[in-house]
């Protein structure tokens, strides 16, 4: 199946995305180019960088026309045309595409069909903010090439395997029978360092492994035996840890005080917590981790103090559901980039028996604990895009799924 993969993440202003050559005779992936147009509905721009990671030249036509776009659908219809433009002769085999919600039907990747593309929009109301974007991506590439198979990767798929008293919420029964759940989400990052614990750790990658996914969106999630026994995030991406601009955890009384006594509606209230809450909340000054930890001011030292604070009680609460703790890993934005975040989690865990390295964290690990730590600690870069394209690959050649 010689060709080119196109990986599509579809975000609410955003479409990241990567292209993947199949090379045929060692059957293995080489990433050969990755981008994002972002500020989509703002202003909007392009940006791709080539397989060795260095920023390539857009040509001015698709940057002239990138800006021109007001929604998502003109937006990949510019993609597209550079897509086409760059791959020349080389075929586009398949479309893989990270899809927030799979609810409780969708437990492995799927070949999209009219009959998958109807359930995915039920699914709608259960990711309002991610759902219906990643859904406009997949009806503009059947409308434009509807010969090329697109295949729908879930976020939630990993954490199907968690125990059902892990993903039950004490609400009546009714409710859960409507599909009110914990489905917890970054499961295609976690699915993707699961794959490639042993590479690290060895036969301790079965162990008690609890996998810290930290970026603009964070979650963590407990393994044990590689796979999901609970995570922080539950019945949508909101909860858990206080994200850039998402709340996390929060007690649901405020959100009726919020409605009865301040006389918020429903919008207001969800653009709130999803948009002016998290680290640009509590600081008012940004959700990016690293301008606030550049930044010398008390509410920029509240707002990340907090952010840790409540990372190391999600890993008590993680460690007690694996009934202790091997090891902890670090991945995404802020933990593969900052050091300073790892080290103060890892030194809010020293009760578990965990020592920091201050050298091999300094520099990025991959080990950044102590050897004659209790519990191990490291820095491993996740790749969401590889693990979307293996699982496009596996559909289309009908292996099965093993996750």
């Amino acid at each position: 199946m010689p060709g080119a993969i196109l990986i599509i993440n579809t975000g609410s202003s955003s479409i990241k995305f990567a292209i993947i050559d199949l090379v045929e005779k060692s059957f293995s992936l080489r990433t050969i180019y990755r981008g994002e147009i972002a500020g989509i509905g703002h202003q909007a721009h392009f940006t791709a960088h080539n397989g060795a990671g260095e920023i390539i030249k857009i040509a001015e036509q698709f940057l002239a026309d990138i800006i021109k776009t007001h929604n998502h659908e003109d937006a990949l219809a510019v993609l597209f045309d550079w897509v086409s433009h760059c791959l020349d002769e080389l075929p586009l085999t398949a479309v893989g595409h990270r899809v927030v919600h799979g609810g409780e039907k969708f437990s492995a990747p799927v070949s999209i069909t009219k009959e998958i593309l109807s359930s995915l929009k039920e699914l709608i109301p259960l990711a309002p903010l991610h759902q219906p974007y990643q859904i406009v991506a997949i009806e503009a590439l059947l409308q434009q090439y509807p010969e090329i198979p697109q295949i729908a990767c879930f976020d939630t798929a990993f954490h199907r395997s968690q125990p059902l008293i892990a993903q039950q919420f004490s609400l009546p029964r009714e409710l859960q029978k409507q599909g009110i759940l914990k489905y917890g989400f970054h499961g295609l990052s976690y699915e993707y360092i699961a794959n490639i614990l042993p590479e690290y750790l060895g036969d301790a990658a079965d162990g008690r492994v609890i996998v810290a996914h930290l970026g603009h969106g964070a979650s963590m999630c407990a393994m044990k035996s590689r796979k999901s026994v609970a995570t922080t995030m539950t019945f949508s991406p909101l909860d858990g840890l206080p994200m850039g601009t998402r709340c996390g955890a929060l007690d649901p009384a405020i959100v009726i005080y919020l409605i009865k006594e301040k006389g918020m509606d429903v919008d207001a209230v969800s653009d709130l917590l999803s948009h002016k809450s998290g680290l640009l909340g509590v600081s008012g000054i940004s959700g990016d981790m690293r301008e606030l930890l550049g930044d010398d001011s008390q509410q920029a030292a509240e707002a990340v103090d907090l952010f840790v604070y409540c990372a190391g009680r999600e890993l008590g609460s993680l460690a007690a559901a694996l009934g202790g703790l091997d090891a902890l890993v670090f991945t995404a934005g802020i933990g593969e980039h900052s050091a300073v975040i790892r080290e103060r989690i890892c030194r809010e865990a020293f009760w578990l028996g965990l020592n920091v390295d201050e050298v091999t964290n300094s520099i990025d690990g991959p080990r950044i604990s102590t050897m004659d730590s209790l519990v191990s600690a490291w820095m491993i870069p996740t790749n969401e895009e590889s693990i979307i394209a293996e699982h496009t690959i596996r559909v289309l050649s009908g292996s099965p799924y093993c996750g």
